[in-house]
């Protein structure tokens, strides 16, 4: 058996602000907090019926506070997908929630890069669409 992935960890200055705003992008809520300790996780909420199934597990985003701040770009990054707006739509929401356009050398690329507010890229891909069905 492999392993799954479940949780991400995000250094930052101040967990708090960045779970509200990665729950608002995520539709995610807060399900620990330790004030002490500086760290947040946040996860999906419960679906009815929700124990411990068998299927895909979507990740938590746990940040914990860090002293130092960010310097370079990020070698690992976040990409959403809009479910129920096109991209364009979606950047806007974002930008509205505090988020900021960024280059990283992307060029034309079909997705938009985003920081955070803590800096950390992030992309927006095009909407996922299902494959055309195959022909007989």
């Amino acid at each position: 058996m492999a392993s799954r992935f479940t949780e991400l960890e995000i250094d930052c200055a101040d967990p708090g602000r960045l779970a509200r705003f990665w729950c608002s992008v995520l539709d995610y809520e807060v399900h620990e907090e330790d004030g002490e300790e500086g760290v947040v996780t946040i996860g999906p909420p419960p679906a009815p019926g929700d124990g411990d199934r068998a299927g895909p597990v979507p990740p938590v985003l746990t940040f914990a506070r860090v002293p130092e701040g960010k310097t370079v770009k990020n070698r690992v990054h976040i990409d959403v997908s809009p479910a129920d707006r096109e991209q364009g739509e979606e950047v806007r929401r974002l930008l509205g929630l505090g988020a900021r356009h960024a280059d990283v050398g992307q060029g034309d690329a079909s997705w938009v890069v985003l920081t955070d507010p803590e800096g950390n890229e992030f992309c927006v891909l095009a909407r996922r669409r299902p494959a055309p069905p195959a022909q007989a």
